[in-house]
């Protein structure tokens, strides 16, 4: 299983011969500026909320690839009529696709879409993917909701956010990391802005003093999970 960064919370997992890209915003990032969004590949899209940080080029990259969209019904309902077809609607639930099974989850943030619009509750996924579980938390804050996923699953990875102000910074999420007991953490929604500045070097030594791994990955690198 690989993964790519793209920058912000966008990112692309490979695995079970499949691409799912997640939360597509890489041409309004400054810092993904080496990213080319004409050349991104993949079969599934999912998109945790609607704040133009995770959807900015979700119709480019979703007509270009001719991805299936997972995400809310009021996100799906929204890119339809921007001639989106391939879509699967979904809330908090599970639901078995031909690649594996994927969960719904609760996130604790706001959204709507860039024209304002509701975009209905802030979510994140868990995939089953070749025997791995992957938790992509979305865009949240600490949540005791959290804690049920250490009943539900034995998570090999986790994918928060840590840049802090919006969502979950270095101490919460390795709070979160107890919550969802997964000591393998792919951080993501940092440095993109001051707001969400982080000492990386610091971070990862806060993650080891606890005897867990925080990974992080540049713009545009691949690493093996």
């Amino acid at each position: 299983m690989n993964y790519t960064y793209y920058g912000q919370s966008c990112c692309l997992l490979e695995a079970a011969g499949k691409k799912f890209l997640f939360d597509p915003f890489i041409s309004g990032n400054p810092l993904a500026k080496e990213i080319d969004v004409n050349k991104i590949e993949a079969d599934y899209i999912f998109v945790s909320h609607g704040h133009i940080d995770h959807v900015a080029d979700l119709v480019t990259i979703a007509k270009q690839t001719n991805a299936t969209v997972v995400a809310t019904p009021e996100i799906t309902g929204w890119i339809q009529p921007q001639g989106i077809k391939n879509i699967h609607p979904m809330n908090f639930g599970s639901y078995t696709f031909d690649f594996g099974k994927v969960r719904m989850v609760s996130a604790l943030h706001s959204s709507s879409l860039p024209d304002g619009s509701y975009a209905g509750n802030p979510a994140g996924f868990v995939l089953e993917l070749e025997g791995k579980q992957i938790y992509f938390a979305g865009d949240t804050g600490l949540t005791l909701e959290m804690k049920i996923l250490a009943d539900l699953y034995k998570l090999d990875y986790a994918i928060l956010p840590i840049g802090g102000n919006y969502t979950l910074d270095i101490e919460d999420a390795l709070i979160a990391t107890r919550y969802v007991n997964c000591d393998r953490v792919i951080g993501v929604h940092y440095n993109t802005s001051l707001t969400i500045k982080i000492d990386t070097k610091e971070a990862i030594e806060k993650f080891k003093r606890e005897n867990k791994t925080l990974l992080l990955p540049s713009i545009g690198e691949t690493i093996s999970l």
